[in-house]
């Protein structure tokens, strides 16, 4: 028998159990979303449509040596070629691929190559993240409304910024204050630091360009100090160890499982269902609004459906948006609330496709030692003010550099032994990634495909996603720009490169339930509500208006805060 033959309906939903809130997905955004709606009071279902992971329990490889993996934290090439999605993910490794979906267990279609990293499992990709924590400036937000695309953001950053503050003070957040009106400061714990050779690309940079262009320490998601929040939470600070995908045992980097869901579990308040996949959000045509969701468990496909007063998505931006679409009624034919029609249009996403290397043939004396869980940033310096380019928007981008060493393997005998023995050092190693802003385009969209189900009987997401010309104009300007800043730093041996990798591999894709002022043009208001069903809130990427170019969970954190709190107070006052 086909195993969706065996799917069961429990369409009545009479003894489902009702909760004041129901959060979908508890990732980075869905365990903000519990932990804020718990701390208000509110009795929360957690819905996870993957397998229970529980803080330090079930981290397998956590304080694994490099000798106990079987090929030395390398995927075997049978494993790589069953898997050439998300093989190309940098952190898919023995240590850490128990936290990855795998290509064969959960399709999706390509009308256009897209690479979708997926982490199902209670926490999602807060096991896996890079944890780089920049806020949007005020510039960010109003891009739309200048440079006229997408649409208006309905918020602007001095709306989010007292969130900003909120989540950083929980989370914890390694920076320095550098006084960007770029890059807002925010609240911080100690900064790492720049290395010698860091710090003097930061200098020569400076110096070149006036002051506008800036090389800093990232700002990242790791407790260099323990305060009292994050000892309530039971984490200590970062031991260094630079094993954040296999998840952290001292809770010394920000995670769902290591510090919103016990946080909120501690309250009393929340009820977690892992192995939950949502099939879809109800809504009740004769009340005239959402009042549940339907779900299939995960092992033995029975639906169920649970009812709450209040919904929040957070299943991931793709996932949000197959949710949304999958929730058709006779008032919302073509997905919930998507009255103006844009819903799963306009995806957006990074550009990390170019890179730049080069060597440094100074401080000779010195050398990397150590591991540091973060590396220079250079915040966007295009486009920021005025428009100056070809291309509409800017690029951030990552810095490092490095000393590394080696053996001398030349010669025979006693010379060879003696070279062996001997550390030779080389000189310095630079490099830097870019981040690039997309622009969210109608033609770039997601949609149920028409045939093709899962193995929940849930269609299929199809991609139809790709780069434009003002991407190829971007990467273009960034290899020139950053060329141009290696040479007056005095580096060599310049290298510029272009993967031509397929959207999706930065994993910051974004869009599809917009946020926006007119109804006409975007699915959601300022609070994260949807227009046309205000008791449902979408505060993952898939809400982003526009992308610009920094990391982009740090807002979503925000922004769930924010509309959790909204939401509660709407709750109280009978509003919802």
């Amino acid at each position: 028998m086909n195993k969706l033959d065996s799917v069961h309906f429990n369409i009545n939903g009479a003894a489902g159990q009702t909760f004041d809130a129901i959060v979908i997905g508890s990732g980075i955004s869905g365990g903000w979303s519990a932990k804020e709606l718990c701390d208000k009071g509110l009795k929360t279902l957690l819905l996870e449509r993957g397998r229970n992971v529980e803080h330090i329990k079930d981290y397998p490889t956590t304080n694994m040596m490099p000798w106990e993996f079987e090929h030395r934290e390398k995927m075997p090439l049978e494993i790589t070629k069953e898997n050439p999605i998300v093989s190309k993910c940098y952190n898919f490794k023995e240590s850490s691929a128990h936290f990855f979906v795998k290509d064969k267990e959960h399709p999706y279609v390509q009308e256009k190559p897209f690479d979708w990293i997926r982490g199902y499992q209670v926490g999602g990709k807060s096991l896996l993240w890079a944890r780089q924590t920049q806020r949007w400036s005020k510039y960010d937000f109003e891009g739309p409304a200048r440079d006229g695309f997408a649409v208006e953001w309905p918020i602007s950053y001095d709306d989010l910024a007292p969130w900003y503050s909120h989540v950083e003070r929980f989370a914890g957040i390694a920076g320095n204050k550098d006084g960007l009106d770029v890059l807002p400061d925010g609240e911080f714990l100690p900064p790492h630091e720049l290395n010698c050779v860091e710090r003097h690309f930061s200098d020569q940079v400076a110096r070149n360009y006036g002051g506008k262009r800036h090389v800093i320490i990232g700002r990242c998601a790791h407790v260099t100090e323990a305060k009292p929040i994050h000892l309530d939470q039971g984490r200590a600070k970062c031991q260094h160890r630079v094993m954040c995908e296999r998840g952290c045992p001292f809770g010394g980097y920000f995670s769902s499982n290591a510090s919103t869901i016990p946080w909120a579990m501690k309250s009393g308040k929340l009820t977690l269902k892992p192995d939950s996949v949502v099939h879809s959000i109800i809504y009740d045509d004769k009340k005239g609004k959402t009042v549940g969701v339907r779900v299939i468990d995960a092992h033995t496909l029975k639906m169920t459906e649970y009812f709450a007063r209040v919904i929040f998505v957070n299943a991931a931006a793709m996932n949000t948006n197959l949710i949304l679409l999958n929730s058709i009624s006779s008032r919302f034919p073509n997905g919930l609330g998507n009255d103006s029609g844009v819903l799963g249009k306009y995806i957006a996403f990074h550009n990390y496709r170019a890179r730049i290397s080069g060597r440094y043939n100074g401080y000779l004396d010195k050398k990397t030692d150590g591991r540091r869980p973060n590396g220079g940033y250079i915040p966007r310096f295009r486009n920021v003010y005025k428009q100056e380019t070809d291309f509409l928007r800017g690029y951030a981008a990552g810095f490092s550099a490095w000393r590394s060493s080696g053996n001398d393997s030349s010669g025979w005998g006693e010379d060879l032994k003696k070279g062996l023995h001997q550390n030779k050092f080389t000189d310095w190693g630079v490099g830097s990634h870019m981040m690039g802003e997309t622009i969210p385009k109608e033609s770039n969209y997601v949609r149920l495909d028409p045939q093709l189900k899962d193995l929940h009987g849930i269609p299929q997401l199809s991609f139809h996603v790709d780069y434009d010309d003002n991407d190829e104009k971007m990467v273009k300007d960034y290899q020139e720009q950053m060329t141009e800043m290696f040479e007056k730093a005095g580096f060599t041996d310049i290298r510029v490169t272009d993967g031509h990798g397929y959207p999706g591999l930065d994993i910051h894709e974004m869009g599809g339930v917009r946020m926006g002022k007119d109804p006409k043009t975007s699915i959601l208001n300022g609070w994260n509500q949807v227009h046309a069903a205000p008791n449902v809130f979408v505060t993952d990427g898939a809400c982003m208006t526009s992308t610009s170019t920094q990391n982009p969970s740090l807002t979503y954190m925000a922004l769930s805060a924010r509309a959790a709190d909204y939401a509660a107070k709407q709750l109280k006052r009978g509003e919802l």
